[in-house]
């Protein structure tokens, strides 16, 4: 689990939108952008897919077992 600071989560907690790219299958290239939900509560992040669990993205991320920070 990605550990996020005070300052990243506000800063994502003020945005109108936020985007996510799990990696290709070569695991060091970013997929292409794709505009989630998220949810800042206390010290953690929350997101959901548009198309739910069948997304590009987040098939990916489970292939990859986790998750990425992008600065």
């Amino acid at each position: 689990m990605a550990v996020w600071s005070k300052d990243e989560l506000l800063k994502i907690a003020e945005s109108d939108e936020l985007h996510i790219s799990a990696f290709r299958d070569d695991g060091v290239t970013y997929g292409t952008p794709t505009w989630i939900w998220s949810v800042v509560v206390g010290d953690a992040l929350y997101v959901r897919a548009y198309n739910g669990q069948k997304s590009p993205w987040y098939q990916a991320a489970l292939r990859q077992g986790g998750s990425q920070q992008r600065a």
